[in-house]
């Protein structure tokens, strides 16, 4: 498995209006990053989407942990099996933190074509995520 992490980004809004807000993919294309993902569609506990050069990937809600942790995986035809992970941890009311982990099993020629664009993303989504007016 190979792991990707976000940097630890700040988001001036309680860890539980955000925890509701993400745990919903109705609510989730609205973080992600229009320019990044191709063919949104939300399914409310899961969604699709394509994404340059990765190809077309679903995502699937399966554990969370209110108002903390949601765990996504892989759904469907993927390039590559994996788990995305939001993590938030409230600080004061108005102060969460969020960090984005990516967990994938990748064989080394998808890894190496893949790497950049998912720390590229990360990094994009989790501002999007700390900066979104929930």
């Amino acid at each position: 498995m190979t792991t990707f992490e976000s940097e630890i980004k700040k988001a001036s809004h309680p860890a539980e209006k955000m925890f509701n807000f993400l745990s919903d993919f109705d609510h989730f294309g609205e973080v992600i990053p229009k320019d990044k993902i191709n063919n949104w569609q939300s399914f409310g506990d899961s969604c699709r989407f394509s994404i340059d050069p990765v190809g077309e990937v679903g995502l699937r809600i399966v554990d969370t942990e209110a108002p903390k942790m949601i765990k996504y995986t892989a759904e469907g035809k993927t390039p590559f099996n994996f788990f995305l992970w939001i993590q938030l941890k409230e600080v004061a009311e108005d102060d969460t933190r969020v960090k984005l982990t990516i967990k994938a099993d990748m064989n080394p020629m998808i890894k190496m074509v893949a790497s950049k664009p998912i720390k590229k993303f990360l990094e994009v989504l989790s501002d999007a995520i700390a900066n979104h007016q929930y």
